[in-house]
């Protein structure tokens, strides 16, 4: 996207708020984002990874999500990452604080609540009760997950495992 684009698609973001629901384009999208909520509160990794494209793009790494490996896919390292968090907090339940979408594209504000009870991190089980979050955007092509771009606080998840 180019720099001058941003603000027309940052209006209709905004004026798919000031929508009913069933008026708002993007409630696909939305949808979607509903879906990656709930199949990770419901522990339901299969289903979870149902939802991403098979040629799914991840656009956000970093020292805590690095880039798969070589001869991972995007999808199947976005797949492990979720279930080793799964791992850390068996009783992981994610929320949307905020959502907007239009067109093929959602964007979410989720929170992550759970207990840690196994490694997280590399960090030893401590059995503290995490809360964090992140905020997501979602391109959604054929009803699925087929782009990414993001950032969590791993920081702030990192601090309250240590602190």
């Amino acid at each position: 996207m180019r720099r001058r684009e941003i603000p027309v698609a940052a209006t209709a973001m905004l004026a798919a708020l000031s929508m009913p629901a069933a008026a708002q384009t993007g409630v696909p999208a939305r949808r979607l984002a509903e879906q990656f909520a709930a199949t990770l509160s419901a522990h339901d990794i299969a289903a979870f990874g149902a939802l991403f494209a098979a040629d799914y793009e991840q656009h956000q790494f970093s020292a805590a999500a690095p880039a798969p490996p070589a001869g991972m896919t995007p999808k199947q390292a976005t797949v492990a990452f979720f279930t080793a968090r799964l791992a850390g907090l068996p009783d992981l339940s994610v929320t949307i604080e905020a959502i907007v979408a239009a067109d093929d594209m959602v964007a979410a504000s989720f929170v992550y609540e759970g207990t840690h009870r196994g490694v997280y991190f590399g960090v030893a089980p401590t059995g503290k009760r995490l809360r964090f979050s992140s905020c997501d955007i979602f391109k959604v092509r054929d009803g699925l997950i087929a782009a990414h771009w993001g950032m969590g606080d791993i920081a702030g998840t990192l601090a309250q495992l240590k602190g």
